[in-house]
């Protein structure tokens, strides 16, 4: 076995060592050592007497001395990572030290949590990736974030820089157009969906906080990536988008020990966007505008020569930033009770000023048997989430503002706008003084009994509870341009959300193996869940002082009209698990589930998703007995039926608004139908099938996982048009259909094992996605740059093709143009798509690009010598689009604003370039292939250098363990994007908006380093 995993785990194992294994206890002892199969010896083995909490660890040499304070006979357990458990019966003690040889862990034996369930991947039927523990160890504010690159056919995109804001994540694709698209996270049973409009508590202008980033990473010990329909149809609606199975660390019998794990660093902004930063540059820029616009120039020759320097506002906006995180852990327990109890403190400012995100949060997991057929557990957390949220629009005022604008005036006070004839509010003062602050409270938690019946049926009922309160302040002094140029000035808000959901779950299982032959595995179960939110948002403007910010609406002489909200759903299910195994190399599995949901149409409120797979393990074929170089041969098919819930409340019924009349010149309240009902209101159904190659050689030194897949989502939830007769132009449908293809593949590698080790782990993914129907003879839905169209894939970027610059001498007059009588030399040229010799939105509008990469993957390398350790991590996708909306706007040229530096070789007669525009006052932003970037990028996301240090040293403080590393996240990245970042979407978890890249906050590198100590 790989000397990787042996000093790993034999780090791992000092981190545990016990009172009761010290070598001045009363004799007498039973020694020995521990060896793999070449003979040579295993450090770090944790060796124990069974059904009992004595246990000891093997030393440099493999050897171990232990106590026998059992009566013979007794049984000695011997385990470590990466190899089987030995046992030995111990019937009479003796000087002679026992020789123990562990045998290596098969692949195939490896456990990975599946729905209501765990099983070997020997066993599976279904398509299941394992996030590598080594990526929850990167300096993240929520585990999502961690599945970047880490596992196939998951693509995580980020919406925003900002700490502890929300990414959004696709597993094998989108596959809705207005209802939801991300995964079902099931948190130690507790199924949860991160919708980010319920972190939200109403007062918008800024990213919403994600609510993942309540639980803490360093607290996960597994993540299992359920994806195809054989695997998440027992999660029926809620299994269309995939499921994320994450199960927290547990405690183990005999082996109590205290850890206190720490890093600390710094970030800076990953690239800055090249715009003008030379005053002068700037001022003969807005001349040239005013010029081409024929007006007299702003800036006169004398003025011109005095200006010097310039102000960078993205300078003065970034700042090298701290991260930090804290850690104290106490695990352990005996042969009846486990334990596992962490404290954790993790505080992340942001690479823009005066942002920052902030968690306290607390686990305590405890399972106790109370005798050899009833056992109890209790799996609770809390924390507590502060964040100061950037304005949404304040990287945009970053680039706009331009570089003849002074920070602070002469005065020191801060510049409160520029002096142009469209005002720019100073975004450093917005930085400072604009308060957006969230706060969050989360208890999510779940108790469970479980009794076996008879041997093999196990009987268990759980309750749980998940509580979120969420309070946002918002402060906009009258001092900044924001606050002040209003009537009336100064504006304060606070919203609050509460959300609180239960959960009860029954299931029976039943597993039993008929003459070493046929062995079966049943689930049964019904569960119920029921959710419920209440929102309030309140304001007041018109302060006297702004002292009291948002604290006393009551002082603000003008108030805003309040606002607030309640809705609820319940969720009612049968589910059912069979898995079949004959002579260990066919295994059938069949999966079921029925919902119940309050969500949709009165006639369909149950759906039915069921899903049958079958593998076959070719390996254990006699044909194949000879094969010494193959140790796994697995061959999988699966389909089945999934849903989609995630529509939002009550959009079956007919519903009723307010409005505001005017009567006589009084005002009176009204309500007015806006939706109609619709009792035929039903799930999106996603149809999926997969088949899938599991291979092994070379006594699982390599390892291949491949799988090739077709999902078809149909009765999409479109809004269509009905007959004005109904009184709305619109009703909520089921209409269209979406597929999504593709394949995926996993290596995972043992390079090297003995003292030095190289382990490399790969993923690769692609994923075609396309419309195929939007129901009702429609085509196509439009919504800004982008478009879904039959056809098409999602991500579908929608404007005009440019071919370049009209030119001096050019025939404008009969050339094509959107507007003949203002075109001139200089101006941007378009594509006459139907050639009729006119440029037009409804017929010279086409397909620009897509947002959707052609492939991803990622690739990580861990390297280990003697005591030192080394990973590297590299993520990256091909062939994807950004619509650079940034670009779009500072290529404008207006004079009012900055510009981008490509304005430089801007069109003008004495340099008639073909492609910057010439600068002009009053352009209109046209969505063009010039603003559509290829966002193909590669990415050093990780590198880790450890150091283990010597137990003669760590045991000088009596710690049993001490390592010392440093790490940086997001080294460098290889792209052509010229915007902050190629891995961003701006309109957070939509589908049909995504690739844009408008004001986005910045993505950061972060460099730091850390200590782990254990006791």
């Amino acid at each position: 076995m790989m000397k990787k995993y042996v000093y790993l785990s034999f780090l791992l194992a000092l981190l545990i060592n016990n009172a009761y294994a010290q070598h001045n206890a009363a004799p007498p002892f039973i020694t020995g050592v521990v060896k793999d199969e070449s003979g040579q010896t295993i450090p770090g083995a944790t060796v124990s007497i069974k059904g009992t909490s004595v246990y000891t660890s093997t030393d440099l040499d493999g050897r171990f001395s232990i106590p026998a304070g059992k009566d013979l006979p007794f049984t000695i357990q011997v385990g470590i990572t990466g190899f089987q458990q030995q046992e030995i019966d111990i019937y009479e003690l003796t000087e002679e030290p026992a020789e123990v040889a562990l045998k290596t862990a098969n692949v195939l034996d490896e456990v990975v949590v599946i729905g209501y369930g765990t099983q070997k991947k020997g066993d599976l039927t279904g398509s299941v990736s394992s996030v590598p523990q080594l990526v929850l160890k990167q300096p993240i504010s929520s585990f999502d974030r961690a599945l970047q690159g880490a596992a196939a056919g998951v693509q995580v995109t980020q919406s925003s820089g900002q700490p502890g804001s929300a990414v959004s994540i696709r597993i094998r694709g989108g596959n809705s157009i207005t209802g939801g698209n991300e995964p079902l996270y099931v948190i130690d049973g507790f199924p949860v969906y991160n919708n980010n409009a319920d972190a939200s508590a109403g007062v918008t202008n800024g990213p919403s906080i994600n609510a993942l980033a309540s639980l803490n990473p360093s607290d996960i010990e597994s993540i299992d990536v359920l994806k195809d329909a054989s695997a998440t149809a027992i999660y029926g609606s809620r299994g269309a988008n995939g499921v994320v199975i994450i199960t927290t660390k547990k405690g183990k019998a005999g082996q109590n020990s205290f850890t206190y794990d720490a890093y600390y660093g710094t970030q800076k902004v990953l690239k800055k966007v090249d715009v003008m930063t030379n005053a002068r540059d700037w001022a003969l820029l807005k001349n040239d505008a005013r010029a081409n616009s024929g007006k007299a120039p702003y800036y006169t020759q004398d003025q011109l020569d005095k200006l010097t320097g310039g102000t960078d506002w993205q300078d003065e906006a970034f700042q090298s930033a701290p991260i930090q995180n804290h850690q104290l852990s106490f695990t352990g327990g005996d042969d009846r009770t486990r334990y596992s109890v962490s404290g954790n403190y993790f505080r992340q400012d942001g690479v823009l000023k005066h942002t920052d995100f902030e968690r306290y949060s607390g686990r305590i997991n405890l399972d106790r048997d109370f005798s050899a057929k009833f056992k109890v557990g209790v799996n609770l957390t809390a924390s507590k989430i502060e964040s100061s949220v950037a304005n949404a629009g304040i990287v945009n005022a970053l680039l706009s503002m331009p570089p003849t604008v002074n920070v602070r005036d002469a005065n020191g006070k801060y510049t409160y706008q520029s002096e142009f004839e469209t005002p720019l509010g100073n975004p450093i003062a917005t930085l400072e003084k604009e308060i957006n602050r969230t706060k969050t409270y989360r208890f999510l938690g779940n108790v469970y009994g479980e009794y076996t019946f008879i041997e093999g049926l196990v009987g268990k009922i759980s309750f749980g509870a998940d509580v979120i309160n969420n309070k946002q302040n918002r402060y906009i002094p009258s001092d900044i341009y924001q606050g002040a140029n209003s009537n009336p000035t100064g504006k304060a808000y606070v919203g609050t959300r509460f959300s609180s959901t239960w959960l009860n779950e029954n299931t029976l299982s039943y597993s039993k193996t008929l003459n070493d032959r046929h062995a079966f595995n049943i689930v049964v179960g019904y569960t119920q869940q029921a959710f419920e939110t209440e929102s309030a948002t309140a304001g007041s403007q018109s302060f006297i002082t702004d002292q009291l910010t948002y604290n006393d609406l009551g002082s603000g002489s003008v108030y805003t009209q309040p606002e607030s909200g309640s809705s609820a759903w319940a969720l009612n299910s049968f589910l059912g698990r069979i898995n079949y195994t004959l002579a260990q190399k066919y295994i059938f599995t069949v999966r079921g589930r029925a919902d119940g949901s309050s969500r949709f149409g009165k006639d369909k409120k149950w759906g039915y998703f069921p899903s049958a797979a079958f593998a076959w393990n070719i390996y254990k074929e006699e044909f194949l007995s000879g094969a010494r170089t193959i140790s796994n041969l697995k061959f999988r098919l699966s389909a089945g039926v999934t849903g989609n819930q995630e529509i939002g409340q009550y959009l079956s019924l007919a519903t009723l608004n307010s409005n505001t009349y005017f009567f006589g010149g009084q005002t009176y309240i009204g309500f007015s139908p806006n939706r109609i009902a619709n009792p035929d209101l039903g799930w999106e159904t996603t149809a999926q099938y997969d088949a899938g190659i599991d291979l092994s050689l070379f006594k699982n030194k390599v390892n291949f996982v491949f799988d090739a897949y077709y999902k078809k989502t149909t009765n999409l939830l479109l809004n269509v048009p009905v007959p004005y007769t109904t009184g709305q132009t619109t009703a909520l449908q089921n209409y269209g259909s979406v597929e999504n293809k593709g394949i995926e593949l996993g290596i995972n590698t043992e390079n090297f094992t003995g003292v030095f080790s190289w382990n490399t782990n790969f993923v690769f993914s692609l994923n075609r996605n396309k419309v195929l129907t939007l129901g009702d003879g429609a085509d196509y839905i439009i919504s800004g740059a982008n478009i879904a169209k039959v056809g098409q894939p999602l991500g579908t970027f929608y404007g005009y093709k440019t071919n370049g610059l009209f030119q001096t001498g050019d025939d404008i007059a009969n050339l094509p143009t959107i507007n003949p009588a203002t075109t001139k030399p200089g101006d941007r040229r378009y594509v006459d798509i139907n050639g009729d010799g006119k440029i037009t939105q409804a017929d010279d509008r086409t397909l620009i690009g897509n947002a959707q990469p052609k492939f991803q993957g990622g690739i990580t390398n861990t390297f280990s010598f003697l005591n030192f350790d080394l990973s590297l991590f590299f993520q990256g996708t091909y062939g994807n689009k950004l619509f650079n909306q940034n670009k779009q706007q500072l290529e404008l040229l207006t004079g009012q604003q900055n510009a981008s530096t490509a304005a430089y070789d801007r069109w003008t007669p004495a340099n008639p370039g073909n492609v910057v525009q010439r600068a002009f006052e009053d352009p209109a932003p046209v969505n063009t292939s010039r603003y559509v970037e290829d966002a193909s990028f590669l990415r050093f996301k990780n590198l880790t250098i450890g150091y283990n240090l010597p137990k003669s040293i760590a045991s000088k403080i009596h710690a049993n363990h001490i390592k010392i590393y440093v790490s940086a996240q997001n080294l460098f990245t290889i792209t052509r994007y010229t915007g902050y970042d190629p891995e961003v979407s701006r309109n957070e978890q939509s589908t049909l908006n995504q690739g844009i890249d408008y004001s986005v906050y910045p993505g950061s590198k972060s460099f730091l380093g850390g200590l782990n100590i254990t006791f």
